[in-house]
């Protein structure tokens, strides 16, 4: 039978439709094919609360997709996608009423961290100017780095937990306790390295690009990349799970945006039993406990500053942020959640209706957990912003279990893919990184290099494989 495509992606998500993109623009013949009625993937969003109001699904705040080399290369804001910077990147709120606040300057940053300003302002300085460098090395698959020097003096400090490089840079409360709410986005305990890579990356971020929201929600970023697709001539359906790569139509190849869990499940029978046991022993991080609020006005912060950013960190110290991650890998509940919270509609007035506004966070919690952790996100918020609950007009809560059946990428509500330690950042998903080692199918998911986030770097990379394997 004829091939009627060159290419088939299965999943919508950012990394698949970056990886039709990539073909695309080159000539293929490329179809998406997406289970879910909505693309996206985790950039999706949706009126979860009460009619009006717009909340992200998964991901809400991009500091990755604007930094993203791919994504810088395509003419996205043609359509439709408008960021939006907030004025600060990320407030840290502590117990005394004050805040601590990422803004774009370093300057004024390390100025609000008392004897830790000069440690702060010397290593983002640093990072800041080798920040392309590093960047081409730490988005792109594992290979000789084309720039040792400025790698290694990113090594030298990324290699490291977020504990020990934390307590070992900076002397203060609020500097250490800063850094561990950067560095927990790793889902990793911080007392495991490297831990403290994903702190100096999303620091060095909130100075080198912002930590910015897509205007109407982050399925603007992924309805600008379908109509990109759309005009290179690319084909997406909707509401077409594939339940086996035999149903698809003939293609010279697949390439498969799902984990390890979902390509044994739809190609198992295509895989090498080598192959398919390595993938087997791939391993899911602990899940994600989401609720989104939709609200009668702006959480009342006791420290303003929080205001000035839509992305607020509600753990207080160092020590009370590593508990609350050790906690979520050793299969336990905490009392006190470290929080990430999401307040899009201070900046963006699509989210909701007038003088109103629509609020996201989560916590870490055990891989497939059930428990309802919803009691203790709110504390936490009321903490920092006592009165939090009286404006609360209706919520809506996903344990891990609900963020899997809306997507089934987040095994066990892993967000990211799977576990990012060492081993499986090197080795994602394994050796082969894209390759199944059957000929014509591919793994382009957060599941391969460089991991989880916002980027369509995985789906890039995946598609230029391809474009390899076609052209021989």
């Amino acid at each position: 039978m004829a091939e009627r495509y060159d290419a088939i992606v299965i999943g919508s998500g950012p990394n698949g439709l970056a990886a039709a993109i990539t073909l695309a623009r080159v000539g293929c013949r490329v179809l998406v094919q997406e289970a879910q009625p909505a693309i996206g993937g985790g950039a999706r969003s949706a009126e979860l609360t009460l009619p009006g109001f717009v909340h992200d699904i998964c991901s809400a705040v991009h500091p990755l997709a604007v930094a993203s080399p791919f994504f810088r290369q395509l003419p996205l804001v043609a359509h439709g996608l408008d960021w939006i910077e907030p004025p600060a990147a990320v407030a840290h709120p502590l117990d005394d009423g004050s805040a601590v606040v990422v803004e774009r300057s370093i300057e004024l940053t390390a100025a609000q961290l008392g004897p830790d300003a000069n440690a702060y302002h010397q290593c983002m300085t640093r990072l800041l100017a080798d920040w392309e460098k590093i960047a081409s090395a730490i988005l792109g698959p594992p290979r000789l780095p084309a720039h040792p020097v400025a790698l290694a003096r990113f090594a030298r400090r990324a290699l490291q937990s977020a504990s020990g490089l934390a307590r070992n840079l900076f002397k203060g409360a609020k500097a250490q306790a800063l850094f561990a709410g950067m560095a927990a986005h790793s889902t990793l305990p911080l007392e495991k390295m490297p831990s403290a890579a994903f702190g100096l990356v999303l620091c060095n971020l909130a100075h080198a690009a912002g930590w910015p929201i897509p205007r109407n929600g982050a399925r603007s970023i992924s309805n600008a990349l379908a109509s990109y697709l759309r005009t290179l001539g690319g084909e997406i359906v909707t509401s077409a799970p594939v339940k086996t790569v035999d149903d698809l139509p003939p293609a010279r190849a697949i390439l498969c945006d799902v984990t390890p869990r979902q390509l044994i499940s739809i190609a198992g029978h295509r895989l090498t039993p080598r192959f398919r046991h390595r993938l087997a022993k791939y391993r899911y991080g602990p899940g994600a406990y989401k609720v989104d609020w939709a609200l009668d006005g702006p959480i009342p912060w006791k420290a303003p500053e929080c205001r000035r950013a839509a992305t607020v960190h509600l753990g207080g110290t160092i020590n009370e942020i590593a508990a609350s991650e050790r906690a979520a890998w050793q299969g336990e509940r905490n009392e006190r959640p470290f929080v990430l919270l999401a307040q899009p509609s201070l900046f963006d007035a699509t989210r909701s209706p007038q003088g109103m506004h629509t609020a996201w966070a989560y916590c870490h919690v055990p891989q497939g957990s059930s428990h309802d952790t919803t009691e203790q996100i709110e504390n936490q918020v009321e903490r920092f912003a006592p009165g939090f609950r009286s404006h609360i007009l209706a919520r809506s809560v996903m344990r891990p279990a609900d963020l899997e059946h809306r997507n089934a990428n987040l095994v066990g509500g892993d967000i990211n893919g799977g576990v990012q330690d060492l081993p499986q950042i090197l080795f994602r998903p394994t050796s082969s990184l894209y390759w199944t080692g059957t000929k014509g199918l591919y793994i382009c998911s957060a599941s391969t290099p460089p991991g989880g986030g916002v980027h369509g770097m995985c789906g890039y990379h995946a598609a230029r494989k391809v474009l390899k394997a076609l052209r021989e």
